[in-house]
C-alpha cells in the first residue's frame, strides 16, 4: 500500500518520514503553501484594543506559529489578561507550550463546530473576539459568536496559496507509485486534489483509493464528490493520522 500525504510541510513531509520508518511506502504532495498572513503588522495593536475576559481564538497551528513570531519580532508578550480558546488540542498544547498561557479546547474534536458546543461560548454578549486564522475558509465561527451576541475581529496571521500542479501528469504520476491510499486534512485541499484529476481514467483512480480525513465534515464532502472508502482520523495532528494509516 502506497500513501499520499497532501497536507502542507513541514507537517507532511513530517508525516512521511514516520510512515517509511515504519516501513511503508510514503509521498508527500502538499497541495498548498503556507506564507505570512498580511494582517501580521497589525497584530499587536489588535490586541491592545482587547479588554480583560475579551476572547482570542486560535484557529491553527499555523496560526499560532505566526502570530508568536510577530510578537517576538516585536519584543511583546501575549496579554494574560485574555481567555484564550484554540480549535483543538494540537493547536491548544502548541499554543500553551510558545507562550505559558492557559487556553481551553473541546475535549472531543477539532472542528470550528466542536469548539463551539463549549458550555462558555454559549453566550458572549458584548465581548469583544478575535479570531487568528488563515485566508479565506469557513465562516462558521464568526457568524455563530455574532449571533451569540459578540463582537468579532479577524486577524489573518497566514496565507494558503495552492501549489500548482501539472493536471495532465499528476494523477498518472502517482499511479504509476502505485498509490492507493490518500490522505487529506482539510476541505480546501479535498477540492483541490479533485480538481486536480480531470481525465475518466484518472478520476477512477482517484475516487478508488482510500481515503483518511480528519473530520465527519470532511468525510461527508468527500461522499459528495464520489468517495466510497473513507476513513476518519481522531483528529488532525500526525499522531492520529499515523492511528488511522495503522
Amino acid at each position: 500500500m502506497s500513501i499520499l500525504i497532501t497536507r502542507p510541510d513541514p507537517a507532511g513531509e513530517q508525516l512521511v518520514k514516520r510512515l517509511r520508518a515504519m516501513g511503508k511506502m510514503a509521498f508527500s504532495a502538499p497541495l498548498i503553501t503556507v506564507y505570512p498572513g498580511g494582517d501580521l503588522p497589525l497584530l499587536s495593536q489588535k490586541l491592545q484594543r482587547l479588554s480583560a475576559s475579551d476572547l482570542v481564538f486560535l484557529l491553527s497551528k499555523n496560526a499560532v506559529h505566526y502570530a508568536n513570531e510577530q510578537l517576538l519580532q516585536e519584543g511583546l508578550s501575549w496579554p494574560d489578561k485574555l481567555s484564550y480558546y484554540g480549535i483543538g488540542k494540537s493547536t491548544s498544547l502548541m499554543f500553551h507550550q510558545k507562550t505559558g498561557l492557559e487556553i481551553l479546547w473541546p475535549e472531543q474534536g477539532e472542528t470550528s463546530e466542536d469548539l463551539l458546543q463549549l458550555p462558555i461560548l454559549q453566550r458572549v454578549n458584548d465581548k469583544k473576539i478575535l479570531l487568528l486564522r488563515g485566508n479565506g475558509g469557513r465562516e462558521v465561527i464568526a457568524s455563530t459568536l455574532r449571533n451569540r451576541g459578540g463582537k468579532v475581529d479577524y486577524c489573518e496571521c497566514y496565507s494558503r496559496q495552492p501549489i500548482k500542479y501539472h493536471v495532465a501528469d499528476f494523477s498518472r504520476h502517482w499511479q504509476q507509485y502505485g498509490i492507493k491510499t490518500l490522505v487529506v486534512t482539510s476541505g480546501e485541499m479535498l477540492q483541490l486534489l479533485y480538481n486536480l484529476v480531470t481525465d475518466d481514467d484518472g478520476k477512477a483512480w482517484l475516487l478508488s483509493c482510500d481515503l483518511i480525513v480528519v473530520s465527519e465534515r470532511l468525510a461527508n464532502i468527500a461522499r459528495t464528490l464520489g468517495w466510497q472508502t473513507i476513513k476518519v482520523a481522531k483528529s488532525a495532528d500526525n499522531d492520529a493520522l499515523m492511528q488511522a494509516l495503522e
